[in-house]
């Protein structure tokens, strides 16, 4: 058993479990680097890594799913010619890309505009190995520092059976520094970090200002077993970012109850001269697990923007204030300054 850990200090790098990799607090989500919802021109997608790289986001995290790999081919061409230690990459494999077939048409899943390719569920050992070689080869990189294996909810016995073995024997080898998996069902996270050998999960919208869900279920495993959380989806996919109506949440339009309360989450911020983005951003890490965040940027304004409101001072005062309010719930971890009796 692994022993649990004081909260990561709001800057500078924090190792992934025991794997060694260490990332910066804030990373860069690539999947608008794949054309998600709308196409993002060449020039735009590599502006937008130069502004990470600047601004210190130098964690990446891409996939094959993200634009049937055009986000990975994106990705490695504006880190070409880069010092290759001075960046983490982390992809994943679970889908393996496959060219269309004469007459098949590209199913983008949210994606516009992509290669002609598509999507193959593989967790065996041969197609996990496959799919890392191709995501390497887009990349133009020699290993990738994180893999994790992607949306895997609905194949849990190919899971145990192949697909883990097969990424830890990646692990053992020394090609995959770090393995996990990446998901937003914290449950079934919570149940492969508990069973297997896990460097670090990556939880997309389960512990944000609106969603406890992963702090009931999977942090808790995480902090016992020694896993590192990467979270994602700290907006929601968009409610914690603007709040009016018609705002999506989870992909979806957002309930009424909770576009009210991410409203008065916001009233409460602007009390303080504090952004809701700010705020969503900097909350999950008040627990212990967490030792990153991605958010993506679909334009180099939008990176700069993420890395300012990771940087903004919080007084402890809003997180006090939320919870007085009943917009939090008292038993949950803030990330507050002061030492605890301070």
């Amino acid at each position: 058993m692994r022993s649990p850990r004081p909260p990561y200090p709001l800057h500078g790098p924090r190792e992934l479990g025991r794997s060694g990799v260490t990332v910066p607090p804030l990373g860069l989500g690539c999947a608008p680097l794949g054309n998600l919802y709308r196409a993002v021109p060449e020039e735009r997608a590599a502006a937008v890594v130069r502004a990470a790289l600047a601004t210190g986001a130098t964690h990446f995290d891409t996939a094959p799913h993200y634009g049937l790999g055009l986000s990975e081919e994106r990705l490695g061409r504006a880190l070409r010619g880069r010092d290759r230690g001075t960046y983490t990459l982390a992809t994943k494999v679970g889908r393996r890309l496959r060219p269309l077939a004469p007459g098949e048409e590209a199913d983008g899943e949210g994606f516009v505009a992509t290669p002609a390719r598509a999507r193959v569920r593989d967790l065996t050992r041969d197609g996990i190995r496959a799919t890392l070689e191709a995501s390497l080869e887009r990349l133009g990189a020699d290993a990738a520092d994180i893999v994790y294996l992607h949306d895997v909810e609905e194949h849990l016995p190919e899971v145990y059976a192949t697909g883990f073995p097969a990424l830890a024997e990646l692990r053992g080898q020394g090609l995959v520094r770090a393995i996990g998996f990446g998901m937003n069902h914290s449950g079934i996270l919570a149940r492969l970090v508990a069973d297997l050998d896990v460097d670090v999960v990556l939880c997309a919208g389960r512990w944000t200002l609106l969603e406890r869900t992963a702090f009931d279920d999977l942090l808790p495993v995480c902090e016992r077993r020694g896993t590192s959380v990467v979270v994602g989806g700290v907006y929601n996919s968009g409610l914690l970012a603007d709040p009016s109506p018609g705002a999506p949440y989870d992909y979806a339009p957002a309930p009424a109850a909770l576009l009210e309360r991410a409203r008065q989450l916001a009233a409460v911020c602007d009390g303080f001269d504090v952004s809701l983005k700010a705020a969503a951003l900097r909350f999950p890490f008040g627990h212990p697990a967490v030792a990153s965040a991605v958010v993506g940027a679909a334009a180099p304004e939008e990176a700069t923007e993420n890395a300012a409101l990771f940087a903004r001072d919080i007084p402890d005062a809003l997180w006090h204030t939320l919870v007085a309010r009943g917009l939090l719930a008292p038993d949950l971890p803030l990330p507050l300054t002061a030492a605890p009796g301070a």
